[in-house]
């Protein structure tokens, strides 16, 4: 399970999803996140999903390698498609077991809720997938330049956020070291209740701490040998530049939006189809 987290690795390659700006990586990620939670039906949906499968196309990042993305939050997306499936309770019910009623509206929107969770995952996932730790870091300090009016010091911040993005496999890599060893000697972290799985745990989290400070003050140690100052008077080997294929692509997402917000105008929401359906039933009988 820990080696099947994937966040915040990057993996090289030529792809065009790799050659976009990742000022407008970012951009379009952003506008993707808010516009995934915007579409009302499954037109909507269908468009924004067809956009982010031919976005994995184009990236030729593996399908493998996806779906290692939406394991870890497997089990995130199985309790929130069970409650919505539980609580909501609109529409049609199609099962009644005593106090459970399943309905149509609970179906349709667990099953929206649940292509917005991978979607999401998948989308930021591509991100990092794609988008060296170094050009992330330049990205967001040219997005958030206009912060350093308020004396905002927003290349640290940019700095920090990146390596912490940059470290979360290292760490993952360390944790599945230290459990493998503790297996070794003996030790059960598997078998118990929550309590005592908890406690079992305590040996990984405590060398696993350790490590992470000297891994910190080793980085430290490291920018000071190389006379890191900050972000002032940093020239860079590569200059990020605009070019037809990130125009293209923000094209692309704004006309997705624009088939969001005409669906949403002009189609009914799922989950007020069996609204519509029940009151049809009741006019005719």
């Amino acid at each position: 399970m820990i080696k099947d987290i994937t966040i915040g690795q990057f993996f090289p390659g030529n792809s065009i999803i790799h050659r976009l700006d990742p000022r407008m990586k970012l951009v379009l990620t952003f506008i993707y996140i808010i516009a995934i939670f915007l579409c009302k039906n499954f037109l909507a949906m269908g468009t924004m999903l067809l956009f982010l499968i031919l976005t994995v196309l184009l990236s030729k990042i593996s399908l493998k390698l996806i779906a290692k993305s939406i394991k870890p939050v497997f089990i995130i997306v199985l309790i929130t498609s069970v409650l919505q499936i539980v609580y909501n309770n609109k529409g049609i019910t199609l099962l009644e077991l005593g106090r459970l009623h399943i309905t149509t509206g609970g179906i349709f929107t667990a099953v929206f809720t649940t292509v917005r969770i991978v979607a999401l995952v998948v989308a930021s996932s591509l991100l990092t997938y794609t988008t060296s730790p170094t050009l992330l870091t330049d990205a967001i300090e040219r997005l958030f330049s206009p912060l350093k009016i308020v004396k905002i010091n927003v290349h640290s911040i940019a700095m920090m956020m990146t390596i912490a993005l940059r470290f979360i496999p290292t760490l993952i890599d360390e944790v599945d070291k230290i459990m493998s060893a503790q297996k070794s000697r003996g030790a059960d972290l598997e078998s118990g209740n929550i309590i005592q799985r908890g406690k079992a745990l305590v040996p990984v989290f405590v060398p696993l701490f350790i490590n992470s400070f000297s891994r910190a003050y080793e980085l430290a140690f490291a920018m000071e040998c190389r006379c890191y100052k900050g972000g002032e008077g940093r020239t860079r080997l590569k200059e990020m530049k605009l070019a037809a294929r990130d125009y293209i692509a923000l094209f692309a997402i704004l006309a997705c939006c624009g088939v969001i917000i005409l669906s949403n105008r002009l189609i009914t929401a799922p989950e007020q189809y069996s609204n519509i359906l029940d009151s049809f039933l009741r006019f005719v009988l």
